[in-house]
């Protein structure tokens, strides 16, 4: 087994691990690992864009405002400004670094989304914004010389002793085994969203960096809460593929099985309410006209703003016998967003001493129990420029470990979830949940042993939250309880505990 040394691990190399691993570069030797290459992450599927208030009708506070609205009483305010506060002067630097914003002129052209009471959504190439800023961001990492990438890096277990971590063990290309050490570990392993049969994520997004952080002793937080995107495209046989609510900002509308628009029945601000708002609402019409969709109508949008606004979108759709000009497009949610997570400080800092989680791996405060629309990439930025911040300050020595290679038998990459675990997640652990169901996806994901932790913790707090909040619905609890102002908080060697706020 081969050993390597740095300064920082940056585990991950979506948008937050590539601008850690960048910033990093600044301080000292950096490892960035991804499990797949660097053009496969969920960050590249992004669509909206980046919130930030980045104009002079706009500011901080109004984001704040939003967001806290959002996020139904569980935001961290001290976490959400921090994100607003910090948020534009994040996006001014990865412009100056090369991505290209959309401008009109001197001015961003901005879009809006749901739950913002703004045009604050700032975007690259239209609705491909994720995908713009990946490409820019690896051609950066790539010619970096502190930053060593390894690809095809899968990791088994972090090092951590006496609440402090020390690196990682990884299985590189399934068969060279490396004992990674480090003065710094950032994760940035991304959510659990592909653990649904219907998801907008790629395959990979299962939740990796949280069961290694679980399993190293680190705290959960907010498991319960997955988010649903509104509008994923439904077609037989065909993938889920996102159409972004920017599209809604534009004045999109959504119908129900008989070409009616609803949303204004459950919302004042209609198609422009908050994504939890939404979806449940979708949910409704659909269960109410025994339908597996609601339509999307686009046919009273400009031609022109459709093609140039939401370029990959209207490719997608035509590539699939749909031209959005012409015809209702149909839509289910589908899940999109892991609002739990790896506990962490403002500074991104975990429980355990020298590891940090950032971007959707990271349970930060900052969504509460429903993201606001866009806040995500935003994240991503913010926090691992924290991390990299707190991280750079560590001067501890690298203290030599060894590691028996027996602990690497028997792991391996795995190629692709199995399909019960899928079904079991969206059957009784999806977008409406009640005590029965939840109590039997347990027992069945207990059943599968390790690969189903992730779901199993997911599962564990939808239980034991008695109420319906945000992107968590209990179809037995429908009404928010003010005795639920509160975290559950997810510890290995403990209990779960309930944290009031």
């Amino acid at each position: 087994m081969n050993s390597r040394d740095c300064d920082f691990l940056v585990i991950g190399a979506g948008i937050a691990g590539l601008y850690a691993a960048l910033l990093a570069g600044e301080h000292g030797r950096v490892l960035l690992l991804t499990k797949a290459s660097l053009s496969e992450t969920n960050s590249a599927w992004a669509q909206g864009g980046i919130a930030a208030a980045v104009e002079e009708n706009d500011s901080p506070q109004l984001h704040l405002e939003d967001t806290l609205r959002a996020g139904r009483g569980l935001c961290d305010p001290q976490a959400v400004a921090v994100l607003v506060s910090e948020g534009p002067d994040c996006v001014r630097d990865i412009e100056r670094l090369g991505v290209p914003f959309d401008r009109a002129g001197r001015e961003y052209l901005l879009g809006r989304e749901g739950g913002h009471s703004r045009r604050r959504i700032v975007q690259a190439g239209g609705s491909s914004t994720g995908k713009q800023i990946v490409e820019k961001l690896s051609q950066l990492v790539t010619r970096h010389r502190p930053i060593e990438l390894l690809e095809g890096a899968y990791v088994t277990k972090l090092l951590a002793v006496d609440g402090i971590c020390y690196g990682a063990n990884c299985i590189q290309s399934e068969r060279e085994l490396l004992l990674l050490r480090a003065r710094a570990t950032i994760l940035a392993t991304g959510g659990a969203a592909a653990l649904y049969e219907r998801t907008t994520n790629p395959p990979g997004t299962m939740g990796d960096g949280i069961a290694l952080a679980y399993q190293a002793g680190a705290e959960l937080m907010d498991m319960e809460f997955v988010q649903f995107h509104p509008t994923a495209l439904a077609l037989p046989q065909t993938p889920s593929w996102l159409i972004t609510e920017a599209i809604r900002g534009e004045g999109a509308y959504l119908l129900n099985a008989r070409h009616e628009r609803f949303m204004s029945r459950y919302d004042e601000r209609a198609e422009l309410a908050p994504r939890d708002l939404v979806s449940r609402a979708i949910f409704e019409e659909m269960r109410t006209e025994k339908s597996d969709h609601v339509f999307l109508d686009l046919r009273h949008l400009k031609r022109e703003l459709l093609r140039e606004r939401f370029p990959n979108i209207w490719e997608m759709l035509k590539a699939h016998g749909l031209d959005p000009a012409r015809h209702l497009i149909p839509v289910a949610p589908a899940a999109h967003y892991t609002l739990g997570g790896v506990r962490t400080d403002l500074h991104a800092q975990t429980n355990i001493q020298n590891l940090y989680a950032v971007g959707e791996v990271a349970c930060t405060g900052v969504h509460g129990a429903n993201r606001l629309a866009s806040n995500s990439l935003l994240e991503c930025l913010v926090f691992a420029r924290r991390a990299v911040r707190e991280a750079a300050k560590t001067t501890e020595p690298l203290v030599p470990i060894n590691v028996n290679v027996s602990e690497f038998q028997g792991r391996v990459r795995p190629r692709a979830l199995p399909p019960t675990l899928q079904q079991i997640m969206t059957n009784s652990v999806g977008l409406v949940r009640d005590h029965d169901g939840l109590e039997q996806a347990i027992a069945l994901l207990t059943e599968m042993g390790e690969e189903a932790l992730v779901g199993r913790l997911i599962a564990q707090s939808a239980l034991l939250r008695t109420e319906s909040r945000g992107v968590h619905i209990r179809r037995d609890y429908t009404e928010e309880s003010p005795d639920w102002l509160a975290h559950i908080v997810l510890h290995k060697d403990r209990t779960s505990q309930i944290e009031k706020i």
